[in-house]
């Protein structure tokens, strides 16, 4: 698999290559998805990324770093997301960028990373489910093919055909 991709001042690397992030991306993950990974909610951030450095070929988690080495976005591939009940998978998932990041391509760049990552995997197509209409992913090919309800209303699953 790609271990490492620079574009400007960015640079992506598979989580496993730097766990020390894993508190930084446990601290996102609770203030973003608080009802899942906060306290009371279902969900551990943090086993759930350790779950992406083992080596495994999926759950594969991805790390942005700006220029100084600190982490600004992750996006993983996994197995199973919300929708995977209907669609098959592989599923870009748990993408997310810092704030004071957003709008400077990180999320574009993880997103391509994530489309390598599954592409060298064998995987012919690749989804991924998401709350508000997505022109990150719609811009890069990705089409809507299904609404599902979630805990917060509904989201659109998406699908990319790898293959073509």
């Amino acid at each position: 698999m790609p271990q490492t991709e620079r574009t400007n001042d960015l640079r992506i690397v598979p989580l496993s290559d730097k766990e020390g992030a894993v508190p930084v991306l446990v601290s996102w993950f609770e203030d973003v998805w608080a009802d899942y990974y906060g306290p009371g909610g279902p969900g551990d951030a943090a086993a759930d990324l350790r779950e992406c450095c083992t080596g495994d070929p999926l759950p594969f988690a991805l790390l942005a770093l700006d220029a100084s080495g600190a982490p600004v976005g992750t996006a993983a591939l996994k197995r199973e997301s919300l929708g995977s009940e209907r669609h098959p998978g592989p599923w870009l998932a748990a993408l997310l960028v810092a704030p004071a990041h957003r709008g400077a391509g990180v999320a574009r760049a993880l997103v391509a990373a994530i489309e390598d990552a599954a592409c060298y995997l064998g995987y012919v197509s690749l989804y991924a489910a998401m709350e508000a209409d997505s022109a990150l992913l719609t811009g890069r090919s990705w089409r809507p093919v299904d609404r599902i309800a979630t805990d917060g209303g509904e989201a659109t699953v998406y699908c990319l055909d790898l293959a073509g």
